[in-house]
Order: structure tokens, then C-alpha cells, then sequence
């Protein structure tokens, strides 16, 4: 084989403060802990059999040679991967290599006394791909990658830990100095948070300072958020996400998610392309045209996903990062908004054109090409005609479900399984009796069907059995306000006596249970609670429209007015009552977040691409499922929100149980054990270390892939060549050199006087 030509060796010393020129002629200097030098030396090879784009590799080391090493993978054969490996704690051991142009660059890393420190400044993009081991032989569990460094670090609430940050992780990553000393944990950091807001009276107030957890530290705020989420949830979600909502011009800190507007149409492929996840699996969207019981507040709306998806996270689970949040503006309806000088939104009365069904079609299309075909898609809060008009549009051809209408029938509906429990009657004998007649009603209505058939009663049975009055009255045929299609099947014959109100409309169908979801306030009456008390020995009262203030009666109201008999469930949170005899009830909450994060863990983790009807059902089995006789002696008819992550496990198992037993799932192969598969994919709130994967290889797996043995030193002044063989070296591509730290001149001009191998 050809000899070396000069390798460029001079016996001048670089700068100090340029220890990372780039050329043929390179002298490097570093130093370590106790001061002392060693060398880098760049080879070039001008043989025929070595082209000059291959890697050439010089480790130098200051007293004996080492008793193995491994290089990077980025830059080296396979054979090589391991990252780098120091030999002893004093040793120092630097890397050269080669690009393809033949100009050289050099890392070095000090292996001193298990710390150590870097001379100079490596260039980002190598260091990224190049770490060396603060101690050679130490063992370092790899939680997370990160190519953020510094400031910017900290700045990104995904990877923020505060001042959680640990010793070495701040002095890796450029963060010494630009934190406070102290390194706190996670408990320590929730307790603050929690001090923080105990001081806080007003609902909005403590919204803000959660959501700006939130745009801070992620991981801290779903932290706190399931340290206490029976207390939290009623802040982030129902009922204060109302009021933040009706505000939300006037405190807006930063966006979140993504804005989508009429103007837009054409481009909102291009749009999504913005959005920085490449692995998005669940998107909420909204038009912001029904927000709650609040009506139409437009791109106020935004909100509603942005909590919505919080409980994603926070109840089941589901990756933050995998979640989209989504307002698409078409304007608003709401003069008051269009006068609003804090308005966020497009100031124009809302577009209810083709243009705005063309804007859908393209959204969905532009969502599913980016994510893929069984990407989830939930519909939040659209107007009651295009949430079932979409939803008839796009099930079958979409993953997608409508959680006003599903989700809320699916946890009204285990309500009424786990108060079957407690009357003694069950579900195909119930008489229900609606107040109000929109898409909540309409979803809680079928789906109530559908249970009673799965009993073996008959369709036309089972539609006789539930009535609905709205703003016009009781739903009869034959009435002069028009019946919407989807009304039509809970359109019945009219009874003798028409009700004109409410608590008529109570005493002539005498029902078992009540139903609100009209949103319109108190209409749940002191004549209404009475009434279904004197027909029914456990009546059955549900007042869930929300916020609070849209609810039909307070849980006070229904429990002191029906003399404590009655099974209660809400919309949104009401406190403990107690009895004039002392007795105490702890009101049901019917919230959505029980069904939809259970639901959209198992959607997603079964590559789902068609939601069926008999999901819910079975989550709503699910749901009632988990409901003890204590609870229900305390006047619960859901388990405690305390335990929703739990909960939502259990409805996701068995709902991907449903879904595989039924060929709905696509994902394979089927976990053989559900419940396990499920728990592993969960996402945890605990810090992750951003410190690299560092571990050893056993020697003699060193040699072997190195393709030669290492030699025994006798003379730390000889330089001793790895490579003895042109076969080896060829097939390699790499040549190793030791070269003593304290080495003599005559042994640096050897190596560079064409010293034929």
C-alpha cells in the first residue's frame, strides 16, 4: 500500500482562541481539568486505496493507550456505533474526521475525573450528533431528545422543566447561569402552584394562571391539573371555559392552535403544513357558533378545544402533542362581538353560503392528507343543523364524532343505567321527557333507543317511550312550528290535553325521568321537582345544560324539593347539599370528559377510521360499569372525577375490546392484553432527562468490530499503527493512530515524513 503523504503536522501552536480551524494543516490544543495539552492530528490520505471523502481518525491519548474506543455511528461504519468512550478518568481522547471536500473537523471531549470540560466551542450541528461521556464508565437512562439548546430550551413549554433542570443538564445544554441555582423537583414546583392559587378568588383570574402553566411548562401544568382535577377541571373546563370564552380577546396571552378562516379557502392545505407536530392523531374543532349555552362568540371560540383537549391529556392520557386545536371563522352573528374592538375575528356576519360547506370539505381533506385517513376528528359546538348535517356527512367517510351529540348522549345515558341501579327499573321501562329539542337531546334520545332495543324492545316501542318539548312546546304531530328531520322520529300523536308548559307537560305524560339540555336557565321549577316527586318514588332529575347559570335547577333545589329521593346529575359541579335531617348528597356531574378522553384513547390507539353509534353505547356500559353502591348511596351516579384517569382507562379497554370483536380496529396485531397495551401508551407527566444515552461496550466486541487487536504498550513513545494490514484498513475505511501526549519531536516528524506502511 501507498505510504501517507505529509500530514500537515507544524510544531507551531494554533491560537488558543481558534480551536476549531478547518483545513489540511491543523495543530489542535485542548486542555483538561489539570491543565495539560493534548494534540489533535488530522491525517489526509492521498493513497489510491483510501479516497479522501472517507473518515480518518486520530485518537491521541496522553499516557497509554487505551484498552478500547467506539466512534460515533453518524460518522463511521456500523461496526463502529456507540458514541464515544474514554479509557481511563485522566485520559484525554479526541476525534478528527474527514468530509467529502477533505477539509477536517474536530470535537474533543475531556474524560477527566468523570467531568471535564470542553476546549472551545463545537460546532451545534456535530455536537448534536456527537456526545462524549462526562464518566467513562457510567450508565445514563435516555429519556429525551432535544436539538434545542439555551434560552430557547426554556422558552418551549414541551421541554421547560424550570428550575428542574439538573446540574449536568444545564451544563450540557447552555442553561448555567441563566437559571437560579437552586434545582427544585417537580413536587416542589406543583406546591408552588398550588399556594399560588389558593390566594385566588375570582374564577377568570385562576383560569389565566392555569393556562399560563400551560403555555409554560407543560409537563407541570397536567401535573397539578391530576393532582387535584375535581377541583381543576371546573376551571380549565366547565363552567369558568365559558366565561373565559366570552372573554377571550381581553385575555389573550399567546395563540394556540390553529386559526382557520373563510379567506383562507384554497390554502388551508398549506395552513396545516404550519403546524409544527408531524403526528397530530386527534383534532377539535369548532366554528364557535354554539359555544355551551353562551350562542354564537365566533373565533371567541377557540377556547372550547383548547380545554377540551387539555382533557385529552389530562383524563386518558393521549400524547399533547399528538392534539390540534382547531376554530375555523366564518364570522359571527353576535352583534356585540362585531363592536368589540378586542374581537379576534374576522368582523363580518356569519357566511352560511356553499363557501362555507366547501371550507369544511377542504379542512378535512387537508387534515387527513397531512395525518393520515384515521386521524380523529371531533366536532365541538357547531350550530344544531350542521352538527348533524356534517356528522351524516362525514362518519362514514372520516374517524370522526360529534361530542355534543355523541359524547353527551353517552354520559347521559350512564346515568340513567347506573339510576336503574337505585330504582330497581330498568332502562326499557323508562319514560323520558326532554326539555329541549336540539342536537344534546336528539343525540341522548337515540342513543337511549338504541339501549332499549338491545333489551328487545322494538324501534317504534322505544321511540314512544321519550317525548321532547321545546321553546314552541311538546313535539306533536300535527303542530303548527315546523319539526326538524331529525326531530321527526320523537314526534308522536298528540295527547288528549296538549301541555302548554313544562310542569303540564310532567303531570299529563307523567314521566320517570326529566332530561334539561334546553341551556335557557331555571326552568326546572319548584312545580316540576314537586311534581315529579308525588309520580315517581326515586324520580330521576338531570339538569345538564351548562354553564351553571343555563342550568335547569341546582342540586339543592331538586334534592330539598323532592325530599332527598330524587337521582341527580348535572352538567356542571355543584357542592355537597345537607338535609334540614342532616342527610348529605353528593350531586352527579354528567360531564362529557368521562366518555370522550376514554373513547378517543381507544379511537386512537385501534387505528379506527369509522366511529359507530355502538362505540358510545358500550362506553356508556363502561362508565356505569364503575359506579359502587357506596357511591350511589352517597347520591353519585358517576365515579368521582378524582379518579377520571382510571375511569377513562377502563372505557378505553373496553372499548377497544368492541371494536377489535367487531372488525372495526386496524390496527395489528390485537393486543393480547388490552389493558396493559393501553397503560404503556399512556403519556406521564414526569420530567424526562434531556442527558444522553451513555453506556460501554464489552471490550473484546470492540476488537472484534474493529477488525484487529488492540497491542500491549511497552514504550509510550512508540506510535503504534491499529490497522496492520491493507485488507483491514480497505475494508474499514478507517485508520487509528495513538500518539503520546508528551511525545517527542522526532516522533511527530516521523509521522509526517511519508512513513511508507
Amino acid at each position: 500500500m501507498k505510504g501517507f503523504s505529509h500530514l500537515g503536522v507544524g510544531d507551531q501552536k494554533p491560537p488558543e482562541h481558534k480551536p476549531w480551524r478547518r483545513g489540511g494543516n491543523l495543530n489542535k490544543y485542548a486542555r483538561g481539568a489539570a491543565g495539560q495539552r493534548a494534540h489533535w492530528w488530522s491525517a489526509a490520505a492521498r493513497s489510491r486505496f483510501l479516497p479522501s471523502h472517507w473518515l480518518r481518525a486520530v485518537v491521541s491519548h496522553r499516557h497509554a493507550p487505551p484498552s478500547g474506543v467506539s466512534l460515533p455511528g453518524a460518522a463511521l461504519p456500523p461496526a463502529f456505533s456507540g458514541g464515544f468512550r474514554g479509557g481511563r478518568s485522566s485520559g484525554g481522547w479526541q476525534l478528527l474526521s474527514h468530509n467529502r471536500h477533505g477539509s477536517s473537523a474536530g470535537i474533543a471531549r475531556r474524560a477527566a475525573g468523570g467531568g471535564g470540560r470542553r476546549s472551545g466551542a463545537a460546532p451545534p450541528a456535530m455536537l448534536s450528533r456527537i456526545r462524549a461521556a462526562a464518566a467513562p464508565c457510567s450508565l445514563a437512562r435516555r429519556g429525551a431528545h432535544t436539538k434545542e439548546k439555551g434560552k430557547p430550551l426554556m422558552l418551549n413549554p414541551r421541554t421547560n422543566k424550570g428550575m428542574a433542570f439538573t446540574l449536568h443538564e444545564r451544563q450540557m445544554l447552555g442553561l448555567q447561569g441563566l437559571l437560579p441555582p437552586k434545582i427544585e423537583t417537580q413536587d416542589i414546583q406543583a406546591l408552588r402552584f398550588h399556594k399560588n392559587l389558593a390566594k385566588m378568588t375570582d374564577p377568570l383570574e385562576k383560569y389565566i394562571y392555569i393556562m399560563g402553566i400551560q403555555e409554560r411548562n407543560e409537563k407541570l401544568f397536567y401535573r397539578v391539573l391530576q393532582d387535584d382535577i375535581e377541583r381543576l377541571m371546573p376551571i380549565v373546563y366547565t363552567p369558568t371555559v365559558g366565561l373565559a370564552c366570552s372573554q377571550y380577546g381581553h385575555i389573550f396571552r399567546r395563540p394556540k392552535g390553529l386559526f382557520i378562516s373563510i379567506s383562507d379557502r384554497g390554502h388551508i392545505r398549506s395552513i396545516v403544513n404550519n403546524w409544527p407536530e408531524n403526528d397530530v392523531k386527534a383534532v377539535v374543532v369548532t366554528d364557535g357558533e354554539r359555544i355551551l349555552g353562551l350562542g354564537d362568540l365566533g373565533v371567541y371560540g377557540m377556547g372550547i378545544p383548547v380545554g377540551k383537549l387539555c382533557l385529552y391529556t389530562a383524563c386518558a392520557g393521549i400524547h399533547p402533542d399528538k392534539c390540534l386545536p382547531v376554530c375555523i371563522d366564518v364570522g359571527t352573528d353576535n352583534t356585540t362581538l362585531l363592536k368589540d374592538p378586542f374581537y379576534m375575528g374576522l368582523y363580518q356576519k356569519r357566511d352560511r353560503s356553499q363557501v362555507y360547506d366547501d371550507l369544511i370539505d377542504e379542512f378535512m381533506e387537508a387534515i387527513t392528507d397531512r395525518y393520515g385517513q384515521n386521524t380523529l376528528i371531533q366536532f365541538e359546538d357547531f350550530g344544531n343543523h350542521n352538527a348533524f348535517r356534517f356528522l351524516r356527512k362525514y362518519r362514514e367517510k372520516y374517524c370522526t364524532f360529534n361530542d355534543d351529540i355523541q359524547g353527551t348522549a353517552s354520559v347521559a345515558l350512564a346515568g340513567l343505567l347506573a339510576a336503574q341501579k337505585a330504582t330497581g327499573k330498568p332502562i326499557s321501562e323508562q319514560k323520558v321527557l326532554f326539555l329541549g329539542a336540539g342536537e344534546a337531546a336528539l343525540g341522548i334520545a337515540n342513543l337511549i333507543v338504541m339501549a332499549m332495543m338491545e333489551t328487545g324492545v322494538s324501534a317504534e316501542e322505544a321511540y314512544k317511550r321519550i317525548w321532547m318539548f321545546d321553546k314552541y312546546g311538546l313535539l306533536v304531530q300535527g303542530r303548527e312550528q315546523k319539526v326538524d328531520s331529525n326531530q321527526e322520529p320523537f314526534t308522536h300523536p298528540a295527547p288528549e290535553q296538549i301541555p302548554k308548559t313544562f310542569v303540564e307537560a310532567v303531570n299529563v305524560l307523567r314521566p320517570s325521568a326529566i332530561i334539561g339540555v334546553a341551556g335557557a336557565g331555571r326552568l326546572f321549577s319548584p312545580d316540576v321537582l314537586k311534581a315529579m316527586g308525588s309520580i315517581n318514588e326515586r324520580p330521576i332529575v338531570f339538569a345538564l345544560s351548562n354553564p351553571t347559570l343555563k342550568a335547569e335547577c341546582t342540586a339543592e333545589e331538586a334534592y330539598t324539593l323532592t325530599e332527598g329521593r330524587c337521582l341527580f346529575a348535572s352538567g356542571s359541579p355543584f357542592d355537597l347539599v345537607t338535609l334540614e335531617d342532616g342527610r348529605t348528597f353528593k350531586p352527579g356531574q354528567g360531564n362529557n370528559a368521562y366518555i370522550f378522553p376514554g373513547v378517543a384513547l381507544a379511537v386512537i390507539l385501534s387505528s379506527v377510521r369509522h366511529i359507530s353509534d355502538k362505540v358510545f353505547l358500550e362506553a356508556a356500559k363502561a362508565l356505569a360499569e364503575q359506579l359502587t353502591d357506596e357511591e350511589l348511596a352517597q347520591g353519585r351516579l358517576y365515579p368521582p372525577l378524582s379518579n377520571i384517569r382510571e375511569v377513562s382507562i377502563y372505557i378505553a379497554v373496553k372499548v377497544m375490546e368492541f371494536l377489535y370483536a367487531n372488525n372495526m380496529a386496524f390496527h395489528y396485531p390485537e393486543p393480547a392484553d388490552k389493558n396493559r397495551y393501553i397503560r404503556s401508551k399512556v403519556w406521564t407527566y414526569e420530567y424526562e432527562s434531556f442527558m444522553p444515552d451513555v453506556y460501554d461496550w464489552p471490550e473484546s466486541k470492540l476488537r472484534a468490530a474493529a477488525g484487529f487487536c488492540l497491542p500491549e504498550a511497552k514504550d509510550v513513545g512508540d506510535a503504534h499503527f491499529l490497522a496492520s494490514s491493507d485488507d483491514v484498513l480497505v475494508r474499514q475505511k478507517i485508520c487509528l493512530i495513538f500518539v503520546p501526549h508528551n511525545g517527542t519531536k522526532e516522533t511527530k516528524q516521523g509521522l509526517g515524513l511519508k512513513k511508507k506502511v
